[in-house]
């Protein structure tokens, strides 16, 4: 089976309305169509890379595609996890965590994005307390982080309400134009100071390699990271 040799097909994160874990191949599509749809409003670009200009269908491909790539080129020092984010059942969006040699820096950054429909429900917020569980809670992390341009102000709201703090800014070229971006980092002993939504994993029984780590009690404290 599947789960056999990609146990992370197994994972489960789940807080009071959410739930998130890689999808089968149908709900890929149907997420997918999620951002065909829309995910922010006409004429905003919050994103880097500029995959929302793109027409509706080649934009349902491009989520399919990245998500396909990011699985395939996964290594321990080197991952990405693209989470499709359900609600009531469906899903919704889709909240992503990487990291480069996590098992020696214990760092993770993320990001996502949400359809337009599921917007101003609080859903952005508890995908991101979900995945920041998971990060801190289950996998050790010592640090997160997080980015968005300084127009993208729902992105600040959240960071900042989860105990982020301002960590810099980037300058990039996007449309032949400059854009700035503000970078937030927020450590695991701030984040274990705050009170969050209960968030409950399932299925990292047999993941500890996917992550860098050698075989042994799972999860490694924040210590046994660094």
């Amino acid at each position: 089976m599947l789960i056999d040799v990609w146990p992370l097909k197994a994972l489960r994160v789940r807080s009071p309305r959410l739930e998130l874990r890689l999808p089968s191949e149908e709900e890929l599509a149907a997420v997918a169509e999620v951002a065909a749809e829309g995910v922010h409003a006409p004429g905003a670009r919050p994103f880097l890379t500029p995959w929302t200009d793109l027409p509706p269908a080649e934009r349902a491909r491009h989520v399919v595609r990245s998500h396909w790539s990011r699985l395939g080129a996964w290594a321990p020092d080197d991952w990405a996890l693209d989470l499709v984010v359900f609600f009531e059942g469906q899903p919704v969006g889709i909240q992503e965590m990487w990291a480069k040699n996590f098992s020696i820096r214990g760092e993770i950054a993320s990001s996502s994005w949400l359809g337009l429909d599921h917007q101003g429900k609080g859903i952005g917020t508890e995908m991101r307390v979900a995945v920041l569980h998971l990060a801190f809670a289950e996998l050790g992390a010592v640090s997160a982080t997080s980015g968005c341009f300084f127009d993208n102000q729902a992105s600040m709201s959240v960071s900042r309400k989860l105990g982020y703090k301002p960590d810099g800014i980037s300058r990039d070229v996007l449309h032949e134009q400059v854009v700035e971006s503000q970078y937030f980092r927020l450590s695991q002993q701030d984040w274990s100071c705050q009170e969050h939504v209960p968030v409950t994993v399932r299925g990292l029984a047999g993941c500890a390699d996917f992550f860098g780590f050698d075989d042994g009690p799972w999860a490694p404290s924040p210590a046994e990271v660094l």
